[in-house]
């Protein structure tokens, strides 16, 4: 144990769960995160070697490799020098970008499978993911041994800690700072990748399932778990399984779909009209409307729908979306329309109405959650193994890899 690893008696450190998947850290409580906190972060090498730093959570790229380079033991004649250490973020399909030393908040804004790594500029091009991230073993999970019930209620519990943690201010800040100039959106950043996550994650379990009777059953399962969710009033894990069922790796498993049976046909048919986008989300939001707190909304929408500007102050110009089909009652804007659709500043006037706008679709999350989420849950043995599978979820998320995996099972399917 490195004795500067050993954080302070009076400062707590904590865990990211896409960084440490460690079982007592997963099933902790989730609490919020602030830009000051300090976090453990592995830093990969380029031989798949890391080395693990504490590093606050709005560390900047130029803090993070000042870290990495003293655990390193590089001289300062190596880190002034060509030879000097880049950060570059490396998805499981490869991609992979270099960050600049001024940028801060990286840890949030990876993808899913996506890993800091630590790398001169001579070796950038021969930097490869994670084996684990590219090689893909089928076979049953813990999903096949559990109940619906039970992955459903847990997925609710997670993520309403997560929904919790998200501080109201976060979302105004994720929509008027761009993507690297957000500070304190840390726990919103992660709500989103773990939305992404759920998505990715009934992908990957139907396309690891080979055999096409047990996948059925699966299929049948995952919407069970969906039906679940809805009645929970968790539309966040309801939206995100919908969408992974919608993934075209999956949706093209004809022999699969053709075996589940005809009340699950039926039942996915209405999950897909609730999900339609249709007339900005139309039906969904009806259904959100009668719903009473507490509830998990689906998220992005509140920050990236689609609606209308309300009305403006006169002389505030006003870029509006071309409407094709015929008008509907207005329906709330998302947050990126109401910044985006007109000036906050005007020949130096507030544009007043525009952040009433702005205030009133935040309050909508206090609304959500102004009463405490109830939910029995055990703590025998079992409940626990399930409470572990459920937040730390492995998933597939490069779409060429499931594609592979779809075609394998299926060839002949359209």
């Amino acid at each position: 144990r490195v004795a500067d690893e050993t954080p302070p008696p009076n400062k707590q450190v904590k865990p990211l769960f896409r960084h440490f998947r460690r079982i007592d850290s997963c099933l902790q409580t989730r609490v919020a995160f602030r830009g000051s906190d300090e976090i453990f972060c592995r830093v990969y090498l380029p031989d798949h070697s890391y080395v693990t730093i504490r590093s606050r959570l709005s560390a900047s790229v130029q803090d993070i490799l000042a870290s990495v380079t003293e655990k390193l033991q590089y001289s300062e004649e190596q880190s002034a020098r060509e030879d000097a250490l880049i950060l570059v973020t490396m998805a499981s399909s490869g991609e992979k970008a270099v960050l600049q030393p001024s940028e801060e908040c990286v840890f949030t804004t990876l993808g899913i499978n996506s890993h800091l790594f630590a790398c001169t500029r001579d070796t950038f091009d021969s930097l490869v993911p994670l084996p684990e991230e590219i090689q893909v073993v089928p076979g049953d999970t813990e999903i096949h041994r559990v109940e619906p019930e039970d992955v459903a209620n847990h997925l609710t519990a997670f993520h309403w800690e997560l929904f919790r943690c998200i501080h109201e201010l976060e979302f105004v800040d994720y929509v008027f700072h761009g993507e690297r100039g957000r500070r304190e959106t840390a726990n919103l950043e992660l709500l989103l990748q773990r939305c992404s996550e759920v998505q990715h994650w009934v992908g990957t379990e139907l396309l690891l399932c080979e055999g096409l009777g047990k996948r059925a059953h699966l299929l049948k399962k995952l919407i069970k778990i969906a039906a679940i969710c809805k009645q929970n009033q968790d539309m966040l894990s309801f939206y995100a399984i919908v969408i992974g069922l919608n993934n075209a790796a999956v949706s093209r498993l004809r022999l699969t779909w053709e075996k589940l049976p005809g009340k699950f046909k039926n039942l996915f048919r209405k999950f897909e009209n609730l999900t339609d986008p249709c007339r900005n989300h139309k039906t969904y939001r009806e259904v959100l409307a009668k719903m009473k707190p507490p509830l998990i909304p689906f998220v992005p929408l509140i920050l990236k729908g689609e609606g209308r500007v309300p009305r403006v102050p006169q002389g505030v110009r006003v870029l509006l979306r071309p409407h094709r089909t015929p008008p509907d009652p207005p329906s709330p804007p998302d947050l990126t329309f109401l910044h985006e659709g007109s000036k906050t500043l005007l020949d130096g006037l507030v544009n007043v109405e525009k952040l009433h706008c702005i205030a009133e679709k935040v309050r909508t999350v206090r609304k959500y959650r102004s009463r405490p989420l109830c939910l029995e849950l055990e703590a025998s043995p079992a409940q626990l193994q399930t409470k572990a599978y459920v937040r730390q979820l492995r998933v597939i998320d490069n779409q060429n890899l499931l594609f592979e995996l779809s075609y394998k099972l299926e060839p002949g399917s359209q």
